[in-house]
């Protein structure tokens, strides 16, 4: 006989301790960040889905990838917090000290922007003037090209077909107790903490 049970959502540890990114991103800004608000994302979009068995059955991934898919009732608390739970846990992946840019990854970049200093200017620039909450991304669109873009909020780029490889959160959670209101120092802190080697690996799988 099937179950009707389903294993929840879980918080996903980190592969690093929470002070592996000093100084750049704290170790108190980390542990409130994972512990608290990923872990409150993961809660609340357990909550969203506890009487939906479909989705109950179904990867946050594919979730997000079709929202037409989810019931009206439920379906701006699944983006927000389906959102928020997917992520976040993508965004741990990426985070890593003294890993230099190289591989495809480099190349494409290049063949892009022109070069780094254009890329970093213009994915600056996106996480810099998003107002309010949400994201900046370095994707590979539909046409398995690399595209910048911004999200507000929790909104995903699966949701509008785009494969994430590199984000960085502007909410203000993820700066403000070492930042204050500085999002543009935390910003560019962040560039010491991408690990490219992930982004590498993201990159060339979602080209095969």
């Amino acid at each position: 006989m099937k179950s009707t049970s389903y294993m929840k959502h879980k918080l996903p540890p980190l592969s690093y301790n929470y002070n592996s990114l000093e100084p750049f991103i704290d170790e108190e800004t980390m542990k409130v960040h994972h512990e608290k608000h990923h872990q409150t994302y993961t809660d609340k979009f357990n909550e969203a889905i506890k009487n939906n068995q479909e989705l109950q059955n179904k990867k946050v991934e594919d979730i997000l990838s079709n929202l037409n898919q989810i019931p009206q009732d439920i379906k701006q608390a699944v983006i927000n917090h389906g959102g928020g739970f997917y992520n976040h846990n993508f965004f741990w992946t990426i985070l890593k000290k003294d890993i230099k840019l190289k591989g495809d990854i480099l190349k494409e970049i290049t063949k892009t922007f022109g070069n780094f200093e254009t890329f970093k200017e213009q994915f600056t620039k996106a996480a810099t003037t998003l107002f309010g909450s949400g994201w900046a991304w370095l994707v590979l669109n539909e046409n398995k090209k690399l595209e910048i873009i911004q999200t507000k909020n929790q909104d995903c780029p699966l949701s509008i077909k785009k494969i994430p490889l590199l984000a960085i959160d502007v909410w203000e959670h993820a700066y403000y107790l070492k930042y204050k209101n500085k999002r543009a120092d935390y910003i560019e802190a962040f560039y010491n903490v991408i690990n490219w080697d992930k982004v590498n690996e993201l990159f060339v799988n979602a080209k095969k």
